[in-house]
């Protein structure tokens, strides 16, 4: 009951969003504090890929074949149709001339708007689970 209670709500596409700014963020800082390597390039996940990705498991969900199949709000889907399957990222890179492609400026502008990515998914995941909650006990 719980599962299908939570897979009615945007909880289980929230989930998705903060593992992504979480992973992003990691590597983003990663970046960072590889700033000094000779001949280091930086990692990033594309978040233009992951929603589009995001955006087709969710078309998917919906689709009329798809017999109302719920999105999957675990981190590993156990059901390969599971359209959260898909939704994955991709790296991309720019060199510059000391070997290394590491833009300090634009790696803190990066973690700033994944942060800021992270909290509001964090806050909007939070009010839904107050809904909930407050369905569950019947107060208002």
């Amino acid at each position: 009951m719980l599962p299908g209670l939570l897979a009615s709500t945007n909880i289980p596409i929230l989930q998705q969003v903060v593992n992504f700014s979480q992973a992003r963020h990691g590597v983003l800082a990663g970046n960072i504090a590889n700033i000094n390597t000779p001949g280091y390039r930086t990692r990033d996940l594309n978040v233009e890929v992951f929603e589009k990705n995001l955006k087709s498991a969710i078309a998917e969900s919906k689709r009329a074949g798809n017999a109302g199949r719920p999105i999957s709000a675990g981190d590993l889907p156990t059901n390969p149709g599971d359209p959260m399957r898909k939704v994955s990222e991709s790296m991309n890179n720019l060199l510059y001339h000391d070997d290394t492609n590491i833009d300090l400026e634009q790696q803190v502008a990066e973690i700033n708007k994944n942060q800021y990515l992270h909290g509001l998914a964090l806050q909007i995941m939070t009010n839904q689970m107050q809904l909930i909650q407050t369905a569950i006990s019947e107060r208002v």
